[in-house]
């Protein structure tokens, strides 16, 4: 087989896993390649902490995870994969590690040896709080409570299944006396909140940030994937989480200088208008950014509307507690500062306190660390993106409108000075040494973690008008995307990132793309929607609060038939909790309510799990067309649009999963390498087909191909999508077909083809010169691929 290329063309994301590991996925290589993609795209492969389902807790970048056959099992993958033409793009984590001392052989040194360990600098510890000793929040009660069953033992502290090193000559000392001697002090989890003194990911406590900024630390922590690289094990890099990074764009740069330029994408999730920033030496990100494109375009915005309005009725949500997105965004976002970020908002608020007691700049003085803090909070709130990179760049995202705005939250007009003392710091208006750079880098990575608990993790749970808008990526408060944004938008990519990574489900979507295909068909019937919800919700009591209800309503609709009723009711159930407990209005995952939780499992099983559901289940049956057309027409657009389509296990055929872990089930491949899944589907013949035509003609869709828009003409023109890849390549699909069929069908619509024959590259014999009538392109399925045929 010819080698693998070096931009792929077409990735295919496996989820490993002790469930799955690399013997499964080599198994599984005749049958990927056969599908068309050039490259396999693994999770996370280095050592992490035993039984880890995802791999991003990463206890040992030296060495390739044993759980999943060691180095050997990796290269042997990676040989399989190169015998079929295949070849290898990994996952790494460079922001972080698992907080698992006794698993993490860098930490465990750390904890022993304290700040003189030579790995010492790995983690983004602050030495200056908390005495000098590392918070470790494991204990399950304050210490009074758990002081029985914190055992010394040899040089070892043992609690439940933790285990902890002791410093050297400490091991006979008495509880009370050995616990201060340490280089860490275990501490009532609930401390993280507030007292915490390392960064973490987000508010997760077991995951510690990593200091990749120090080339030291780059260097140890990154030789493992270097030397796959360089031997021609891996091929490229899917970069997680750079915005948690001190520095993302130098850091990018030491590895794209590292890798020799390899093929590597961000994983950044770009706000609506946001571009990536034009230095990073990346081919682009991980696709978000396509998704919320894509999944737009087959939502009808008056039809959202007209949804929002039948939730509002329905579910009566108070206007910043899920009734209007903005709102619900920023209160979100104040709780979450002072709540599961608090620990953060302190660090940097000492920072921003001692920068200006000790700067020569009198302009700095005489802000107290208050008034510090309440400027610090209410620009964090006021942002639209995850964080600035630079002072050039920080004018952009900390606007004089927000500052303006923040201003008003003092009561005293000259206290409020601090916000302007803030901004000039960000902008790099007191110039740039250590101090400053402090400021800036912990101001951007609270910054990043704020916009991901408070935007993805929060108000995604309780602004739930279209389930299927609350997506990674997404802007639920407008998610609709007309035909020429999307042109605009893939125009865009093809000139600016041509070989940008693509997606439409991942292992951290919230659910799959076919389960929000059908979703979206809600917009095109927001008032049948709310019909059969009244009906469907009569007499079913009690309810426990009624945005729950709504939601719950639509994830039986998307997800739709699946099998066993009983393992249905149990993803449904499951799915929920989680929803309610990362909403945090009536239980929340710290500060759970059983009574509450207890009640949305009745409902589940009671209403849309039980008799009334069949009502939805009707109506899905009834909208199955259309929701077929969706599910085709995103599947074709994701795989000929500009970029490189990464495509998730499973995806090739029609996959329905909400949040994980339902998401990250290991793939059912047989023996043979096969899907054991089933027959084949429409999906899969539209998947195939498009990659076999990728795979033929790479050249139509790489780095130097071009990206032409094609306009139908017509009554229903703007039911049909079309573009032309090269000139060589169409991709047509019919968009709000709900809409269309209501309104008459295509009648004279006609779609003027580029010069040349065109043949259906599913449907031999189907041939198109010219302006073909809609009906006539359409009439076998609402997705078609054409090639252009040689003169």
């Amino acid at each position: 087989m010819p080698p693998a290329p070096a931009v792929p063309t077409a990735t295919y994301r496996l989820q490993l896993q002790p469930d799955f590991p690399f013997h499964a996925a080599t198994t599984a290589v005749p049958h990927l390649a056969a599908l068309g993609v050039s490259h396999l795209h693994l999770s996370p492969v280095l050592e992490a902490v035993p039984g880890s389902q995802h791999g991003y807790d990463v206890v040992d970048p030296t060495r390739v995870r044993e759980e999943l056959g060691g180095e050997e099992g990796l290269r042997e993958l990676s040989r399989t994969a190169r015998h079929h033409g295949l070849g290898l793009i990994l996952d790494i984590v460079p922001n972080h590690m698992a907080m698992s001392p006794r698993h993490n052989p860098a930490l465990w040194e750390v904890l022993r040896d304290g700040p003189s360990s030579p790995r010492a600098r790995w983690f983004d510890i602050d030495w200056e709080a908390q005495g000098g000793q590392v918070l470790l929040p494991v204990l399950g009660g304050p210490l009074g409570e758990e002081a029985d069953r914190l055992k010394a033992d040899g040089d070892v502290l043992r609690y439940h299944d933790h285990t902890f090193p002791l410093r050297e000559g400490t091991a006979g000392l008495p509880l009370p006396q050995l616990l201060d001697a340490q280089w860490y002090r275990p501490v009532w989890w609930r401390l993280a909140r507030t007292e915490l003194n390392y960064r973490r990911f987000f508010s997760i406590s077991e995951l510690i940030g990593v200091r990749v900024e120090d080339p030291e630390v780059f260097e140890a922590t990154h030789a493992k994937i270097l030397e796959l690289l360089h031997e021609g094990v891996v091929d490229g890099l899917r970069v997680d989480h750079p915005d948690g990074l001190a520095d993302p764009g130098g850091y990018l740069r030491r590895l794209h200088e590292a890798t020799g330029g390899r093929w590597t994408v961000v994983e950044k999730i770009l706000a609506d208008g946001e571009a990536l920033p034009a230095s990073w030496p990346v081919a682009g990100t991980t696709g978000y950014d396509a998704l919320r494109h894509v999944d737009g375009l087959f939502m009808d915005p008056a039809g959202f509307w007209e949804l929002l309005d039948r939730y509002r009725t329905f579910a009566a949500p108070q206007t910043d507690r899920g009734g209007d997105w903005d709102a619900t965004v920023r209160r979100a976002a104040y709780k979450v500062l002072t709540h599961e970020l608090a620990a953060e908002t302190d660090r940097l608020t000492r920072v921003a306190a001692r920068l200006s007691a000790t700067s020569p700049e009198t302009a700095l003085r005489d802000r107290a660390p208050w008034a510090l803090r309440t400027a610090l909070t209410e620009l964090l709130v006021r942002l639209e993106v995850y964080r600035p990179y630079s002072p050039e760049d920080a004018a952009t995202v900390v606007t004089e409108e927000a500052a303006a705005e923040a201003r008003r939250a003092f009561a005293v007009p000259e206290e409020a000075g601090a916000v302007d003392v803030v901004r000039d710091l960000l902008l790099g208006r007191y110039g740039d040494g250590p101090a400053q750079v402090e400021f800036r880098t912990r101001f951007a990575q609270t910054a990043s973690a704020l916009r991901a608990k408070s935007v993805e993790d929060t108000a995604f749970y309780r602004y739930v008008p279209l389930l299927s808008a609350t997506e990674v990526g997404g802007e639920p408060g407008a998610p609709a995307v007309g035909p020429d944004r999307f042109h605009a938008y893939c125009a865009r990519v093809q000139r600016d990132w041509p070989a940008t990574g693509t997606v439409l489900s991942t292992h951290d979507a919230k659910r799959s793309a076919d389960v929000r295909a059908a979703l979206h068909v809600l917009t095109e019937c927001p008032e049948r929607w709310a019909d059969v919800l009244a009906e469907a919700s009569r007499g079913v009591e009690p309810v426990p609060d009624a945005q729950l209800a709504w939601a719950a309503w639509q994830t039986v609709f998307g997800l739709g038939p699946a099998g066993d009723e009983r393992a249905r009711e149990e993803r449904v159930r499951e799915a929920l909790l989680k929803h309610v407990r990362e909403a945090g209005l009536f239980t929340s995952w710290t500060e759970q309510e059983p009574p509450y939780e207890d009640a949305v499992a009745r409902f589940v099983a009671a209403g849309p799990c039980g008799v009334p559901g069949r009502k939805v289940a009707e109506l899905r049956e009834a909208l199955e067309p259309h929701i077929r057309a969706n599910v085709l027409g995103a599947a074709l657009v994701h795989l000929t649009m500009p970029g490189v389509p990464d495509l998730y296990q499973g995806t090739e055929r029609e996959y329905r999963a909400l949040v994980d872990p339902d998401n990250r089930t290991p793939p059912r491949f047989g023996e043979d390498g096969g899907d054991s899944g089933g027959g084949g589907s429409e999906k899969e013949a539209v998947t195939r087909a498009a990659l076999a035509l990728r795979a033929r003609r790479p050249e139509a869709f790489g780095t130097s191909a071009s990206y032409e828009p094609l306009g139908a003409v017509g009554p229903a023109a703007d039911h049909c999508l079309a573009f032309a890849r090269s000139g060589e390549v169409v991709t047509a699909v019919t968009r709000l077909s709900l809409r269309l069929a209501e309104s008459g069908g295509w009648g004279d619509t006609r779609l003027p083809l580029p010069r040349g024959r065109w043949a259906d590259a599913r449907e031999p014999g189907r041939e198109f010169e010219g302006e073909v009538r809609a009906a006539e392109l359409f009439a076998a399925s609402p997705a078609v691929l054409l090639e252009r045929l040689p003169e």
